[in-house]
């Protein structure tokens, strides 16, 4: 009985890893030679840095994709939703290079949090949302998926 114990929520974390992975590959993979990767170059040079605003809306996609670069902090706001669910909290699958932190909701249901981002590593982290009506049983569950990736800058010489 214990063997078979969180087999599912094992299955998802798994997924989410590979992903993480695989993200952080695609996006940190470097190229050799003179740097002449046009697909690469363009894709890392519209990477935010610094502070960026992330706000989420109603009829918004349910995930997005960001890159920023290290040190970046990302403030994601959450407008309220339209179904009487209430956001009830972010995670990070690798607080490592995407850390959540001071989560407040407002009185009109808007919540908001600060991701903070590596200062030095590059690497990727999937950020879920979750909400839930308040007035129903049982676990909240995700709704919004940010897909962030942390690129580290160019070195030259």
């Amino acid at each position: 009985m214990l063997e078979n114990a969180g087999g599912d929520g094992m299955r998802w974390w798994t997924g989410v890893w590979l992903i993480a992975g695989v993200m952080a590959l695609a996006a940190c993979g470097g190229t050799a030679g003179d740097g002449t990767d046009e697909n690469h170059a363009s894709s890392t040079a519209a990477c935010a840095t610094g502070h960026v605003q992330v706000t989420v809306s109603p009829g918004d996609p349910v995930t997005r994709r960001l890159c920023v670069r290290p040190g970046t902090v990302v403030s994601l706001v959450l407008q309220p939703r339209t179904d009487d669910a209430r956001w009830t909290g972010v995670h990070s699958s690798a607080p490592v290079f995407v850390l959540p932190e001071g989560w407040r909701r407002d009185t009109d249901g808007t919540a908001h949090t600060n991701l903070r981002c590596a200062g030095v590593r590059a690497g990727a982290a999937v950020v879920t949302a979750s909400a839930k009506a308040p007035d129903v049983a049982g676990a909240p569950h995700i709704v919004f998926t940010l897909d962030v990736i942390v690129v580290p800058y160019g070195r030259e010489g």
